[in-house]
C-alpha cells in the first residue's frame, strides 16, 4: 500500500485548479501518457514535480524609458495618461495605452483588445510596473502585450526570475508554470531519508526546499544539473533506483539455487578441441562465471563483451559446466537470425564432445516441433537454442539449470523472470551483451547482476582501417569497390532508411540496392526490417554463402551477424548514427584474419558532436571507451541507438553529470539493505516513501512477499 502521505501526489492532474479535461489530455502529451477516459489523464501531480524548468525569464532589470535596451525583457514602473482605442469599425487597428516616466514617453500596444479590461487594468493617472520587451515603432519606443501589468503590491510579491518549461503545442507558457507551481505546493513535508551526515558534507539541503530551489529558480544557474538542489533531487533518484535493484538482487539470491560445479571433462574436451588458445579475458571470465556456478546460492551475472570478442565461447563453456551435473542448459537470443547463427557456432563444438544442441525458433511446427519438445521433456536435449518462442508454455525442460540470454537490452526484466521459472529448482543466469555499456550505466541496467568484462580480441584479428569521406565520394566507392570484388571480398552497405521519403532526403535502402544492381547485377542483396523473417534469413544465408557479394541493409545487421569473409562495411549518412550503433556496425567486419575497411560517409555540413563522433569512431576500436564517449556526447536514453526497454527512466538525474553519485548511491543502498533489508527502521520507513515516489512499486512487493 502506498503511504497516505503521497496519496495527494499520485491523484491525476485534473484535480488540480484550472485544469480541466482538455488541458489534463494536452499536459500528458508532454510525459507520452494517455488516460483510460475523460476522467483521468494519465498523469500524476507528481509527474510534475520531476518537470524542471529549461531556463529562465528575469525581470530585474529596472531601466528607466530612455535607457530601456531593445528586444530584451525589463521591468519598467509607468504612468498612464491616455487611452486610444481603435476606430468603432476597423478592429484591425490596434489599441494603445500612452504612458510616461521622468525619461520619456512609450506606448503600450494591444491587438484585439477589451477596452474594459484594459481601462481597469491601466486607470488614467497610476503607475503600474510593466514587463516585457522594448521595440521602436517610428521612432518612438512601445511594447505590444506586456507579459504582465502589476500594481505596486503585486510586483512586490512578483517573482523577477520566471521559470520557462518544456511545454507542447496548445499548452500556454503560463498555463503549464501554474500548474506546475500548483502541484509543487502540494507537496507535504516528507520524513527524511537521506543521512544526516551525508547531507552536511555535500551541503545539500532538504528534499521540500530542493524542489522548492528547482521550480523556483533564484538565476539561471540554480538550473544546472550541477546545482546544489538538483544533485540532491537526483541523488535521491538514484538512491530509489539503487534500493530497488538491491532487492531484487536479494530476492532472486535469496531463491533457492544449487550448485553446478560439474565434473570439469567436456569443459577440458572443448578447450582442447579449439583452433585456439582462449584470451586472458575469457579465462578470467569463465573463472568468475564457474565460482559463481559451483555456489549454492543462484547466479546472476552479466558478460559484456566487445565485438569480436568470443563471449560465445564462454557461453558454451559455462553452459557445459551445467551438462555435467545432468542438467539442461538454455540461450535465448532476439532474433531468429542470431539465434541459428548461434547454433551454427555451438553445434559443431558441442557434437565433438558429445553435447545434443537444437533450436527452437517460431519457424518449428507440426510432428518437428513436437518431437522437439518431447526430447526436451525427457532430458534427450542438453542445450536448447531459441528465440522468444522459449516462453510458450508447452515448453518444458526436463531440468533447466542454466540460462543464457544474449543481448538483454532487447528483452524486459520480466522476460528473464519468465525464463527462470521454467526450471524445476533455482537458475543460474548469464546475461550476455555486445554492447559496451559505460560503468554508471551497468550500474543502472544490470545493477541486480555481478558483472564480467571481456576486453580482448582473439589473436590474429587486425584493426579495421576506418575512413571518413563525404557522401559526394560515393562513386569513388563504387569503383574501388569493383576491383576488391574480383579478390572475393564481400561488403556490407547500411543506409539509414529503408525506402525513400519525402520528408527526408537520407539515402535509402531501396535506391541504393537498385543503384547497386546496375553496376553489380546478380551480386546484390536486401535485408531490412519489413521484410518476413523468412525472406531475411534467405538474404542472409546468400550472403553467408558468398551467392552475392554486396548486402545492402538497415541497421537490422547491427547485432550478431558473422561473415568473416566480409572485410568492408560502407555507412551512408553516419552522422545520423549514434556511437554506440556505428561501433556495433563496424564490428561486423573484422572478424576474420584478413584487412577490413570501414567506411563512413557523411553528408555537409556536419555539426559539431556529429564530427566529434566520426573522429572518435576513426581514433578508437575500445568499444568501452566509446560508450562512455557516447554518454557523454548523447545522454543515457539515447545509449542504445534508441530507447530501448532496458534503458533506465530517471526523470531526474543525468547519468553524464551525476555519475560519481551513482556509485555514492549503490554503495549507500549496499549498506542500507546489509543493516535493515525489509526497509522497516526509521529511515528504512522513511526509504519507502522515496520508493514509492520515484515509482519503484515493485521493489516493495518484492519485500511484501519476502
Amino acid at each position: 500500500m502506498r503511504p497516505t502521505i503521497l496519496n495527494p501526489l499520485f491523484a491525476d492532474v485534473t484535480t488540480l485548479p484550472g485544469v480541466g479535461p482538455k488541458i489534463a489530455k494536452t499536459i500528458s502529451r508532454l510525459f507520452n501518457r494517455s488516460g483510460d477516459d475523460t476522467a483521468s489523464s494519465g498523469v500524476h501531480i507528481a509527474d510534475l514535480l520531476w518537470h524542471f524548468p529549461f531556463t529562465v525569464i528575469d525581470r530585474s532589470l529596472r531601466p528607466r524609458v530612455i535607457d530601456a535596451p531593445e528586444n530584451t525583457v525589463v521591468t519598467i514602473a509607468l504612468t498612464v495618461s491616455e487611452h486610444r482605442p481603435p476606430p468603432r469599425h476597423n478592429q484591425r487597428v490596434p489599441y494603445k495605452v500612452r504612458c510616461f516616466d521622468d525619461s520619456g514617453e512609450l506606448t503600450l500596444v494591444f491587438f484585439r483588445a477589451h477596452k474594459d479590461y484594459l481601462q481597469a487594468r491601466l486607470p488614467i493617472g497610476e503607475t503600474r510596473l510593466v514587463s516585457g520587451k522594448v521595440e521602436t515603432f517610428d521612432g518612438q519606443p512601445q511594447m505590444t502585450h506586456p507579459d504582465y501589468i502589476l500594481t505596486q503590491e503585486e510586483f512586490d510579491a512578483f517573482p523577477l526570475v520566471e521559470p520557462v518549461y518544456p511545454s507542447t503545442a496548445g499548452l500556454a507558457p503560463k498555463t503549464l508554470r501554474n500548474t506546475v507551481s500548483a502541484a509543487v505546493a502540494l507537496c507535504p513535508d516528507l520524513p527524511e531519508w537521506q543521512d544526516e551526515n551525508w547531507l552536511a558534507r555535500q551541503g545539500w539541503p532538504g528534499f521540500l526546499a530542493c524542489l522548492g530551489s528547482v521550480h523556483s529558480p533564484a538565476r539561471l544557474e540554480d538550473l544546472e544539473p550541477t546545482a546544489q538542489s538538483h544533485c540532491r533531487l537526483a541523488y535521491d533518484e538514484l538512491l530509489a533506483n539503487q534500493l530497488a535493484l538491491g532487492i531484487m538482487r536479494n530476492t532472486l539470491k535469496k531463491a533457492s539455487g544449487r550448485s553446478l560445479a560439474g565434473t570439469g571433462e567436456l569443459r577440458k574436451a572443448i578447450i582442447e578441441s579449439l583452433p585456439f588458445n582462449l584470451t586472458g579475458s575469457q579465462t578470467g571470465a569463465l573463472q568468475e562465471i564457474l565460482g559463481d556456478m559451483a555456489s549454492p546460492e543462484r547466479m546472476l551475472r552479466l558478460l559484456q563483451g566487445d565485438v569480436g570478442s568470443g563471449k560465445t565461447i564462454v557461453a558454451v563453456i559455462a553452459m557445459a559446466a551445467a551438462v555435467e551435473e545432468n542438467c539442461q542448459a538454455t540461450l535465448m537470443a532476439p532474433t531468429e537470425i542470431l539465434a541459428r547463427q548461434h547454433l551454427a557456432t555451438i553445434e559443431p563444438i558441442c557434437q565433438a564432445v558429445g553435447i545434443k544442441t537444437a533450436l527452437l525458433t517460431g519457424r518449428e511446427k507440426g510432428a518437428s516441433r513436437k518431437l522437439l519438445l518431447q526430447q526436451l521433456a525427457a532430458g534427450d536435449i542438453d542445450i536448447l537454442i531459441g528465440t522468444h518462442a522459449l516462453f510458450q508454455s508447452d515448453v518444458a525442460f526436463h531440468d533447466l539449470a542454466f540460462v543464457v540470454i544474449d543481448e538483454q537490452h532487447r528483452f524486459g526484466v520480466h522476460q528473464r523472470l519468465a525464463l527462470q521459472a521454467k526450471a524445476s529448482a533455482g537458475t543460474d543466469v548469464l546475461v550476455m551483451t555486445a554492447t559496451p555499456i559505460p560503468r554508471t550505466l551497468t550500474l543502472t541496467l544490470y545493477g541486480d547482476m555481478e558483472s564480467s568484462k571481456l576486453i580482448e580480441k582473439p589473436a590474429g584479428r587486425k584493426p579495421i582501417d576506418t575512413r571518413v569521406l563525404p557522401m559526394d565520394r560515393i562513386s569513388d566507392v563504387e569503383a574501388r569497390l569493383a576491383k576488391v570484388l574480383i579478390e572475393g571480398v564481400r561488403c556490407y552497405w547500411v543506409c539509414p532508411l529503408v525506402t525513400e521519403s519525402e520528408l527526408s532526403e537520407l539515402s535509402d535502402a531501396e535506391n541504393r540496392f537498385a543503384a547497386l544492381c546496375a553496376r553489380f547485377p546478380g551480386r546484390v542483396g536486401l535485408a531490412h526490417g519489413r521484410l518476413k523473417a523468412r525472406e531475411k534469413d534467405d538474404v542472409m544465408a546468400r550472403f553467408q554463402s558468398g551467392e552475392i557479394d554486396i548486402l545492402v541493409a538497415t541497421t537490422v545487421i547491427e547485432v550478431g551477424v558473422d561473415v568473416p569473409e566480409a572485410t568492408i562495411m560502407v555507412i551512408e549518412h553516419a552522422e545520423r548514427f549514434g556511437l554506440a550503433q556505428l561501433h556495433q556496425m563496424r564490428g561486423r567486419v573484422g572478424r576474420g584474419t584478413g584487412q577490413s575497411s570501414c567506411l563512413l560517409l557523411y553528408q555537409h555540413p556536419l555539426g559539431d558532436i556529429a564530427k566529434a563522433r566520426l573522429e572518435i569512431l576513426r581514433e578508437t576500436e575500445d568499444g568501452f571507451r566509446i560508450a562512455e564517449e557516447d554518454l557523454r556526447l548523447r545522454g543515457a536514453g539515447e545509449l542504445l541507438g534508441t530507447r530501448q526497454s532496458g534503458t533506465p527512466g530517471f526523470r531526474v538525474a543525468d547519468l553524464a553529470a551525476h555519475g560519481d553519485l551513482l556509485a555514492a548511491a549503490r554503495d549507500d543502498a549496499n549498506l542500507i539493505l546489509n543493516r535493515d533489508s525489509k526497509l522497516a527502521g526509521e529511515r528504512g520507513t522513511a526509504l519507502r516513501i522515496l520508493l514509492y515516489l520515484f515509482e519503484r512499486n515493485e521493489a516493495i512487493r518484492l519485500l511484501a512477499a519476502g
